[in-house]
């Protein structure tokens, strides 16, 4: 249908009580595969990458392949740059053309955070983009231990929705990203406060690995954005090992050896978009 902003997504989910699915991408098969997702459950989608890929020198050539896969597409698809990691970066990301971009402060002290995420969203705004913040961060699994998880609170979430203007805010609610070593302890009362708190849609980062009853009850609190990176890529990945496997050495031009892949890829997207909606 389109190419929108996560603002013609995210506040209608978040009213009706449902997520939209934000699915980190890294090359052409893994892109195609969330637009098939997203056409074949006739749902809207927000496609997206990894900050560290705006270092590459030719992310926009990416950033023109989003585009276009999100024009063509039959449904509503956002282009989102996934953890900023600086102002420089969100500009960069709107110059290359995406509809959406987040800009990651949560590791700085509170009011630095605040104050960047402003400087970014009267940017991005100026450009006719939305744009993520995020407080509480939300750590990897790889590097958290035996640490706790730092948590959100409903009035800092607030103030920060209310001064920095943001269009969607992700907060910490016991996530992380990555796979789990253990079971995680995800805080679903603490998810409904900061809903009664904030009006902007909220967002769930470290989608992969939580337990399905929780992501539920988690969007029925107000998180209309859930992202997921791991588990859609390992799928992705797992079957490009097998079909390898099966060649045993054997020589098969490249893009037939990713139909598969894709398949399988598209087939874990839409179990997800099916438990978001």
């Amino acid at each position: 249908m389109a190419l929108v902003t996560l603002n013609e997504l995210l506040p209608v989910a978040r009213e009706q009580g449902r997520a939209v699915g934000a699915f980190n991408i890294a090359n052409y098969e893994t892109a195609k595969a969330v637009i098939m997702a997203a056409e074949a459950e006739d749902s809207p989608v927000i496609i997206q990458i990894y900050q560290r890929l705006m270092d590459d020198p030719h992310i926009a050539a990416l950033g023109v392949m989003m585009r276009k896969f999100a024009e063509d597409a039959s449904v509503d698809v956002a282009v989102h740059l996934d953890h900023g990691a600086s102002y420089e970066q969100v500009v960069k990301a709107i110059d290359c053309g995406f509809s959406s971009v987040m800009y990651d402060g949560s590791q700085l002290p509170f009011e630095e955070n605040l104050a960047q995420t402003k400087k970014a969203a009267e940017y991005a705004h100026q450009h006719g983009v939305s744009i993520e913040g995020e407080i509480g961060h939300v750590p990897l699994n790889s590097t958290l231990g035996d640490a706790m998880i730092p948590l959100s609170t409903p009035e800092e979430a607030a103030r920060f929705a209310n001064e920095t203007g943001v269009d969607a805010l992700a907060v910490s609610i016991g996530t992380a990203h990555g796979y789990y070593s253990k079971t995680p302890v995800i805080d679903v009362a603490l998810a409904g406060k900061i809903k009664a708190a904030v009006s902007v849609p909220l967002v769930l980062h470290g989608g992969s690995g939580t337990p399905h009853d929780t992501v539920k009850a988690v969007i029925k609190n107000g998180f209309a954005k859930v992202n997921v990176a791991t588990e859609f890529q390992h799928a992705f990945e797992t079957s490009v090992y097998e079909e390898m496997g099966k060649l045993n050495g054997k020589f098969v031009p490249l893009d037939k050896l990713m139909i598969v892949p894709t398949e399988v890829a598209v087939k874990h997207l839409c179990q997800l978009i099916k438990l978001f909606s």
